[in-house]
């Protein structure tokens, strides 16, 4: 329940009235001390203790970094995505404090059953066609609903968004949404009766100087078959389990030891002016550092890993691995 907040002529009151005798800071006291009663509202109980909440906010913490990073990406514009609140409301208090218009994509989270509603601020959305159609970001665009080109670029948009949900519940739970349909009135998106409880994750989007959000609407009822999930202990051992396990260690070898690298023999070096440089021609001559005995340096990307000889291996040029480069070793501390 929150807490009465006082104005500032009700705390002159209650300071003159102390110090006038007229209330006893003592009997003040101790009603503070006594316990307080906390009101429930059996019409709307809450579904999501505060453990829970806590461990959707890291999930979402997670979406919103992924989010942060596609758009600055996309926008080549400084972006900034950060949860700004998780709580409980009924859906149709949901509904009320969204503006009309909006942008609002309703998403199916099979196998879960339901609908998930991604709702954006009109300010953000027209923020975003702006950049695309590469204009500043500014929002000079009056609240209206989107013609089918902009609602082509916002579908885009999302598609990215519902893909970093769901890498962001992969801890949780395997789910596969989709954009089923996208309106710009409230009014017209009911997923469950109105009475029915829902969680609210709303994302602070800063773009420019563009400021809006980006809310988040899951019913309880979507949630319910995974509630037990819904912890902070079990999201953590589920984020390291899946770090150590052994398949994944091994396709992640698998496809390390099929990644390409440039390999470079370093025949040797010599240092010449510009001008020199300008007036080389075919047939010039350049005298190396190297001597015909020496050790050739082989280069592994930009870094000097073997020594070699060079030679032939049949009718091709080839290449003798003497040794390993002290520097290029990965048990030394230069990495």
């Amino acid at each position: 329940m929150a807490e009465d907040v006082l104005s500032q002529s009700e705390i002159d009151k209650l300071l003159s009235a102390l110090s006038e005798g007229s209330v006893d800071a003592n009997a003040v006291k101790a009603e503070e001390e006594q316990k307080k009663v906390k009101v429930y509202d059996f019409k709307r109980p809450d579904k999501f203790s505060k453990d829970q909440i806590r461990t959707l906010q890291m999930l979402h913490d997670n979406f919103g970094r992924l989010l942060n990073t596609y758009l600055s990406t996309s926008l080549r514009s400084m972006v900034d995505v950060e949860v700004a609140s998780v709580e409980q409301l009924t859906y149709q208090e949901f509904v009320q404090s969204l503006a009309n218009p909006s942008v609002i994509g309703v998403l199916a989270v099979p196998p879960l059953k339901g609908n998930v509603v991604m709702e954006l601020n009109t300010s953000i959305a027209f923020s975003i066609i702006d950049r695309v159609f590469g204009g500043t970001g500014a929002n000079t665009v009056k609240p209206r609903s989107l013609t089918e080109i902009e609602e082509a670029v916002i579908r885009k948009t999302f598609g990215k968004a519902i893909d970093f949900f769901r890498d962001a519940w992969e801890n949780v739970i395997k789910m596969d949404p989709r954009l089923e349909v996208m309106e710009s009135n409230p009014v017209f998106v009911q997923i469950v009766p109105p009475s029915d409880m829902v969680v609210i994750i709303t994302l602070k989007i800063v773009t420019g100087e563009v400021e809006g959000f980006m809310n988040i609407c899951i019913p309880y009822l979507v949630l319910e078959p995974i509630m037990s999930k819904l912890t902070t202990t079990f999201w953590v051992a589920s984020s390291v389990s899946k770090e150590s396990r052994p398949e994944h260690v091994e396709i992640l070898q698998r496809k390390i030891e099929k990644t390409r690298v440039p390999l470079i023999v370093e025949m040797g070096t010599i240092n010449i002016s510009i001008r020199e440089f300008l007036m080389l021609g075919y047939g010039d001559v350049l005298q190396l550092d190297t001597k015909v005995q020496s050790e050739l340096p082989v280069m592994v990307g930009t870094r000097r890993k073997f020594f070699c000889r060079p030679g032939t291996f049949g009718k091709k040029s080839a290449i003798q691995i003497t040794r390993v480069a002290p520097e290029g070793d990965e048990d030394t501390d230069e990495r």
